[in-house]
């Protein structure tokens, strides 16, 4: 049994939520570095606020004789700073502050890092869609620097989550020779400078892969092969999509957390796992509420936040309803005008109707199940309630108001013979998808899954309204700056 014998010290510098957390004595010396996040002056006294992005919280740096401080060291908005002072009590909202004395040897003060005039992150109110055009600079405002750390903390408690229920994190591909949904929107992978090669006299392209090999759209089809190895995988990967798509929802790099669940059989086996997952997550991080609150100044955001967690923790459980009943409250409404055009059955349910039901109707996350066949890929089983003359399959989507579809899944056709006649009636390649099949004739088990964007999730618990604002660096159509 290994016995720690050394007390193993970390050579970081402490951070400054380290500080606030766990600070030294009132009257200490303290070395502290971060970005200015604002300079206020007054007659007397002058304030720094300090960060450097591990909490929303920023240190106070205190000094006096401002305008003679502010000149001496020709201080800004943006600059990177070392600062050494004494910790001392706040008087302000803060618990503590460091004060900073020019006059005293021992304290000092280092401009690490400059900035231009036209630095464009001032203390001001600042629009996102404004923020989207400096990409190497936005996320040193409170609310993008708290979507990064509101995502890690996501992460963290997925892997949390999963790990208490048996699950294995596993590394799919994102080079994949399928498509896994089947709707043909990907992007092609070859080398900058391919090589040619002589085949039947003809100088062709040489293929690098040795077939056509594409970014992966979903990691679904490798999950099942490994599923029946670990019995419950999952995985969160970048996904790519050749969307040609504008809207705040859609992104053409994105990540997506999927998983694989052997040995269930039923519908709701699913649907009930997504929702104890979600919820898991919205109570995590409402008992620790703090930054992603506290770094927006707008009462109105604060508010729709709570709104927000609120609906996904209400007491009850959240709706379950077939695709048949969708579009029969869908068109309900739209018989009393709330729009034109009703549903005939096997069309597809818009967004603005998936955000109505949620929204307007069930005020909560509700489960849609039972698609028709023609709108979903080959892989899914007829549904429990299998009518000839409207066959549907055994899957579901999420749906969030605000946001429409969340998450997708569906149990997974494991008969051999029943997956070859569907694809077979879909005019699909067999040969290519042979070691897909072949899962099908080595101890095939039951099995089903899901797979939800994280950005959509993190729009839903920000409150914010575009996608492209809580992924670090947006990738769409016309997108790429950086």
């Amino acid at each position: 049994m290994f016995v720690r014998t050394v007390a193993w010290v970390s050579t970081l510098p402490r951070t400054i939520q380290q500080m606030l957390e766990h600070p030294p004595a009132v009257g200490s010396r303290l070395q502290v570095a971060g970005h200015v996040k604002s300079i206020r002056k007054f007659k007397n006294i002058g304030f720094l606020d300090l960060s450097d992005g591990s909490t929303y919280k920023t240190l106070p740096i205190v000094f006096r004789h401002p305008d003679q401080v502010l000149a001496q060291y020709d201080l800004k908005v943006g600059q990177s700073l070392e600062i050494s002072g004494d910790l001392a009590e706040s008087k302000g909202v803060q618990s503590f502050e460091v004060t900073f004395d020019p006059a005293d040897d021992s304290h000092h003060l280092k401009i690490i890092g400059n900035v231009q005039d036209s630095y464009p992150i001032q203390k001001k109110e600042t629009s996102l869609q404004f923020l989207r055009s400096i990409p190497i600079l936005r996320h040193r405002t409170s609310t993008l620097a708290s979507v990064l750390r509101l995502r890690s903390f996501l992460e963290h408690e997925l892997n949390v989550f999963f790990a208490e229920h048996s699950f294995t994190k596993v590394t799919p591909p994102m080079i994949t020779s399928s498509d896994c949904e089947g709707g043909g929107e990907q992007f092609t992978i070859e080398p900058l400078n391919p090589k040619e090669v002589v085949k039947d006299g003809m100088a062709v392209k040489h293929e690098f892969f040795g077939k056509p090999a594409y970014l992966t759209v979903s990691t679904q089809l490798h999950l099942e092969v490994l599923a029946p190895s670990l019995n419950r995988v999952w995985t969160l990967t970048p996904c790519f999509r050749a969307e040609d798509s504008n809207t705040n929802r859609h992104l053409s790099e994105f990540w997506m957390l999927e998983a694989e669940i052997s040995y269930i059989s039923q519908l709701s086996q699913l649907t009930r796992f997504t929702e104890v997952m979600i919820r898991h997550l919205t109570s995590q991080l409402s008992n620790n509420r703090e930054d992603v609150l506290n770094s927006r100044y707008n009462k109105a955001d604060r508010e729709l936040i709570e709104v927000r967690w609120n609906s996904i923790l209400a007491e009850n459980d959240w709706p379950v309803i077939t695709y048949d009943e969708a579009i029969n409250l869908i068109n309900q409404v739209k018989l009393k005008g709330r729009s034109k055009g009703r549903l005939a059955w096997g069309d597809s349910i818009s967004t603005e109707d998936e955000k109505w039901l949620a929204g307007d109707h069930f005020h909560s996350p509700v489960f849609i199940t039972d698609y028709p066949k023609s709108q979903k890929p080959f892989y899914m089983p007829h549904s429990k309630n299998y009518n000839i003359s409207a066959p549907t399959v055994a899957c579901f989507d999420l749906i969030f108001p605000f946001i429409g579809e969340l998450i997708g899944g569906s149990l997974r056709e494991d008969n051999y013979e029943v997956l070859v006649a569907e694809m077979n009636r879909r005019n699909m390649d067999l040969v290519e998808m042979d070691w897909y099949l072949s899962t099908r004739l080595n101890g095939s088990v039951p099995h089903g899954g899901f797979g939800m964007g994280l950005e959509r999730l993190m729009l839903y618990l920000s409150g914010l309204e575009n996608v492209r604002d809580v992924v670090t660096f947006p990738r769409a159509p016309e997108t790429c700056d950086c």
